[in-house]
């Protein structure tokens, strides 16, 4: 997202409309990034909505495939070029600055912008494929957590049945007409 910022920054600068490749990219990485940062800190709450979780997951993960498919062109594209002749210059920022020269006498001159475009394509690929393997995770979570849900409300329904039943054959034979003390709040849980 820091590199795609870099970019818009650059456009924006320039008083240029950004283009497609670049700002759907950017649009997309930085709301998944926000909502990567809201389920992390929301995590604990994930076991009730963890399939919510998983089809917004999925919702990226196809974003994602679609942002990562108009910055195609890029893969074809050499950000390295190699010419005959000078030594390579490395710029080492604040250490400086060293001077190579490769083996059989050719200089390579690599492109900033190209590189850090194909940099961004790299990690959008890379996004893809952990927002899938989150989307699935949270299923399974979410999955497990529902069969979990539906045996703490089975196993409320026969304690609750077995404390009614006992408690009219107590009243039947005697036992007076006397009520429990307990509460008659709801134990379920909360979903958000």
């Amino acid at each position: 997202m820091g590199m795609l910022a870099w970019f818009v920054n650059g456009y924006l600068n320039a008083n240029l409309l950004t283009p497609t490749y670049i700002l759907l990219l950017f649009i997309v990485s930085v709301l998944a990034l926000a909502w990567a940062i809201f389920t992390l800190f929301s995590y604990h709450r994930s076991s009730s909505n963890a399939r919510f979780v998983a089809l917004v997951d999925l919702a990226f993960f196809g974003a994602l495939i679609a942002g990562v498919y108009y910055q195609r062109f890029i893969a074809a594209v050499d950000c390295a070029t190699v010419q005959p002749g000078s030594p390579v210059d490395i710029d080492l920022g604040i250490f400086g600055s060293a001077s190579l020269r490769i083996g059989t006498g050719l200089d390579v001159t690599i492109d900033k912008t190209c590189s850090m475009l194909k940099a961004c394509f790299a990690l959008g690929i890379m996004n893809v494929v952990f927002f899938f393997v989150t989307a699935v995770l949270a299923w399974i979570h979410g999955d497990r957590a529902v069969r979990e849900e539906r045996r703490y409300v089975e196993t409320r329904r026969v304690s609750h049945s077995r404390h009614r039943s006992h408690s009219h054959s107590r009243s039947r034979h005697g036992g007076g007409s006397r009520h429990s003390s307990h509460s008659r709040h709801s134990h379920r849980r909360a979903y958000v």
